[in-house]
């Protein structure tokens, strides 16, 4: 007898190499398959006569089998099964490969319904490996609808639906969590005929009432985390923080840059939010190249005034070296700025030992602690921790962001950067328990960076091109998407690409290595020879992606791009156009596929990160977009960023159960709610 905890692997037809592919896709018992959701349909719910089928269409046909074979092909290591199938109108061939069971399966006389891509040219029109379904009695067959799964390597579409149709009878045993009163109120299907709809649907009606459940139902979770959370932070006392205004304007009066009113609008917010005493919990939302680094710096200089801590997370070493650089160059002759990673202790530019620091640290002798995950080790001890800042939000958990909270005596207050742009309204939907401020404006002077797709015949051009810019000066980055060879991949390797430009291309040249295996020591000499540009070109997997500021760097190169989403595309292009010059970004890929060329594309026609994302919401899904894991917005498999109406509904109905019930009286809604996980921002 077969239950939501049972394993896959007692299911029929899962032996081992099956049960390894499947929990590649998560998926070990029963209730992680009924919960994995098709991502789009292909619609046969029309019947088309043979005469009319259209080449590389979609298409259902009913006829009568004539002929069916099975054999071995002539070099034997394919068993081909070919079938003709005929109605009133003409006939077609149908093609199965390594399907012996098709012709056990069906004998000629059959009456049969075949579903799937008609394939050929003008004079031999076929199925090739069509879904098929026996017509008993003649009767008519059902209209289909048949459900599409994210899938691995070495599993097919027809396996997976073959395992979904033994368990759905599941669906009947799910627990709806919610209470009635919101199911009825929102005229919601229960939960379990909706995960029964969403991978059986018998129309497009089932589809969108399913739909409509899930996704308000992920919705709903969110958003009820997020108010229970700002409830709780609401509950809490924090700092006082007094805004020195003479002193903030001198410092800004000293920059070499003017603030845009965007940097200056964000600054305020962090200051406005430290001054009431209730704990800030701010996310600064910034494209790339934006400024959200002097916010920080504004803000941190307040606390440090009020003879406060400040503790600066970055997400990488590379990233914590260069905040503190920026840091220290804008406030070490006014405050004590820190460097602690697991290599490195340094204040003001003084490297001390790591006792030392830890003693000034524990004192109250450092003002602002800038680091990596060795911030929160349990031998660094802070004085009076007054702000948190967490660079890149979306790479610490929950538990990383408590364990520093664990260190001041009263709730910190807690600024988040990130420089995924996420639009304001799903950012809302996902952060409802943080506020929210967002930098759009690029800072005075810099260029938009031309980007262009770059068809294979024009690789020896753009070579030539980066010559050019080297021989002016200029630096170069060339990013890969993998370490290793990957045949399967097709993807560029970034150990291959190194080799072939330091032997074959620019053999005259050094060219820098870096990427996420390396020891720390070889990461700080790779990226330390490109900075002092020692090295002219830096071949790099996406270790690069966030932060990383190189002014003399012009030209951001991108093999195997249609690897990347666009989010993560235009990250990479941010790590040049730092300075006056003008810079370029070249996107490479092998893809002949047209719809992923046209997203490449978008690239070269926006350079707004806002923009993009919410492209990159309409071809990938919430879900998929990079930089959003752990954000919330990953959990999302079903709700889009075009779910609004329901995000509200879902927000009305968050704050209709927290005034009326009481969570504890809900074991599932709260598991549920323990389950999401979401970097709840200091919970």
């Amino acid at each position: 007898m077969i239950s939501l905890e049972t394993k896959v692997n007692q299911l029929n037809k899962v032996g081992i190499v099956t049960y390894s592919k499947l929990k590649r896709l998560g998926i070990e018992t029963a209730r992680d398959l009924i919960f994995y959701y098709p991502f789009r349909y292909e619609d046969f719910s029309e019947i088309t006569t043979i005469n009319n089928l259209q080449i590389n269409s979609l298409a259902t046909v009913n006829g009568k089998v004539e002929i069916i074979d099975g054999r071995r092909s002539f070099r034997r290591k394919t068993f081909l099964v070919e079938a003709i199938v005929t109605d009133a109108t003409g006939s077609v061939k149908a093609v199965w490969f390594n399907q012996p069971w098709v012709s056990k399966n069906l004998k000629p006389g059959d009456e049969v319904s075949l579903s799937g891509k008609v394939s050929g040219d003008l004079v031999n029109v076929y199925f090739n490996s069509p879904e098929y379904e026996k017509i008993v009695n003649a009767g008519p067959v059902s209209a289909k609808i048949v459900p599409i799964y994210p899938l691995t390597a070495g599993l097919t579409q027809k396996q997976l639906r073959s395992l979904l149709k033994e368990i759905i009878v599941l669906s009947s045993k799910i627990e709806d969590y919610l209470p009635r009163a919101i199911i009825k109120n929102q005229s919601l299907l229960k939960l379990g005929k909706a995960v029964s709809k969403i991978h059986f649907p018998e129309n497009k009606n089932d589809i969108d009432k399913a739909r409509e459940r899930l996704a308000f139902d992920e919705l709903f979770l969110i958003q009820l985390w997020s108010k229970l959370l700002r409830k709780k932070l609401n509950q809490h006392k924090g700092y006082q923080i007094k805004f020195y205004e003479k002193e903030t304007k001198q410092l800004v009066s000293k920059l070499s840059f003017n603030l845009t009113d965007d940097q200056r609008k964000a600054a305020w917010e962090g200051i406005i939010d430290m001054k009431g005493g209730l704990p800030m919990n701010r996310l600064v939302e910034g494209d790339v190249g934006s400024g959200k680094t002097i916010v920080t710096a504004i803000v941190a200089y307040n606390v440090a005034l009020n003879k406060l801590q400040t503790a600066y997370l970055a997400p990488t070493e590379i990233l914590a070296k260069q905040h503190f650089k920026t840091l220290s160059d804008l406030l070490g002759k006014l405050v004590r700025v820190g460097l602690l990673t697991r290599t490195q202790r340094i204040i003001n530019n003084e490297i001390i030992s790591k006792k030392e620091f830890l003693e000034k640290c524990q004192n109250g002798e450092i003002d602002i602690v800038i680091g990596t995950h060795a911030l929160i080790q349990k031998n660094v001890h802070f004085n009076k921790l007054a702000l948190i800042i967490v660079d890149e939000q979306h790479r610490f958990g929950v538990s990383q962001r408590e364990a520093l909270k664990q260190k001041s005596s009263k709730m910190p207050h807690f600024l988040s950067l990130t420089a995924t742009p996420i639009p304001r309204s799903l950012a809302l939907t996902v952060y409802g328990d943080l506020d929210l401020s967002i930098i759009r404006q690029a800072p005075a002077g810099r260029q938009t960076i031309i980007t262009k797709v770059v068809p294979p015949e024009k690789r020896l051009k753009t070579y030539e091109f980066i010559r050019e810019q080297i021989d002016q000066g200029r630096q170069i980055f060339v990013v890969c998407p993998l370490i290793d060879p990957s045949d399967k991949l097709g993807a560029k390797s970034v150990t291959e690409e190194f080799e072939k430009l330091d032997k074959d291309i620019f053999p005259d040249l050094e060219i820098g290595l870096l990427h996420g295996k390396l020891k720390t020591e070889d990461k700080d000499r790779v990226m330390n020879d490109f900075v002092v540009g020692k090295t002219k070109i830096l071949v790099s997997t996406s270790v690069i992606e966030v932060g990383v500021d190189i002014k003399n760097a012009t030209v951001m190169m991108i093999e195997g791009a249609d690897r990347f989403g666009l989010a993560q595309l235009h990250q990479f292009r941010g790590r040049v156009g730092r300075n006056n010059y003008q810079s370029y970004c070249f996107l490479f890929s092998d893809s002949n596929d047209q719809k992923t060329l046209d997203r490449l594309d978008l690239m070269s026609k926006y350079s707004d990160g806002f923009e993009l994302a919410k492209m990159d919401l309409k071809y990938r899904g919430a879900g998929q977009l990079y930089g959003y894991q752990q954000s919330g917005i990953s959990s999302l498999k079903i709700a889009t960023l075009d779910d609004l109406l329901l995000a509200k509904r879902a927000s009305v109905a968050a704050d209709y159960f927290i005034d009326q019930y009481n969570l504890d009286d809900f074991v599932s809604l709260k598991e549920k709610l323990a389950e999401l996980n979401l970097s709840s921002h200091l919970e």
